[in-house]
């Protein structure tokens, strides 16, 4: 059941995809209807997933799961990770990656590799106050106070 994502409680379970680059409004226009079109019919054992997603700097696909009601199982998780698998293929990005970083320079949004941005911490290209996008936060709460903070408050700072 798709719901606006802004409804969804704070104890909301999330997953975050980030893409290794932005998405264009052509596409983000298709993804969007792929993610309605998918969240209309997400279910675990036969219950409908109260669910809603956002699309943050077009780059971070956010999928919010209302628990409550229904769970997502080992099969409706496998299920999401099959539709973004689709959609890496379709649009030629990565979005399951998770030894990536984004952060932010400014108003643009860079993406490195975890080896890079160890090394840019090193050269003291990033510091301890550079933005980044904590996409390991487990619900809708954690994400709005913690998922874009700077490095000094995430798992990043260990590289600082």
């Amino acid at each position: 059941m798709l719901v606006d994502f802004d409804t969804l409680p704070d104890d909301a379970r999330i997953w975050i995809y980030q893409g290794s680059r932005s998405l264009s409004e052509d596409e983000l226009i298709e993804i969007r209807q792929a993610m309605d079109d998918f969240i209309q019919k997400w279910t675990a054992h036969g219950s409908e997933l109260k669910s809603g997603y956002e699309i943050r700097y077009k780059r971070f696909l956010v999928l919010g799961l209302d628990q409550s009601k229904a769970s997502a199982s080992g099969c409706s998780i496998d299920a999401s990770v099959h539709f973004i698998q689709q959609l890496e293929k379709k649009y030629n990005i990565e979005l399951l990656d998770k030894m990536n970083v984004s952060y932010k320079q400014g108003d643009f949004i860079a993406y490195k590799s975890l080896v890079d941005f160890k090394k840019m911490a090193r050269q003291k290209a990033v510091s301890k106050n550079t933005v980044v996008f904590n996409n390991l936060v487990a619900n809708k709460q954690e994400y709005t106070e913690h998922w874009e903070v700077p490095a000094s408050e995430s798992w990043h700072s260990r590289f600082m």
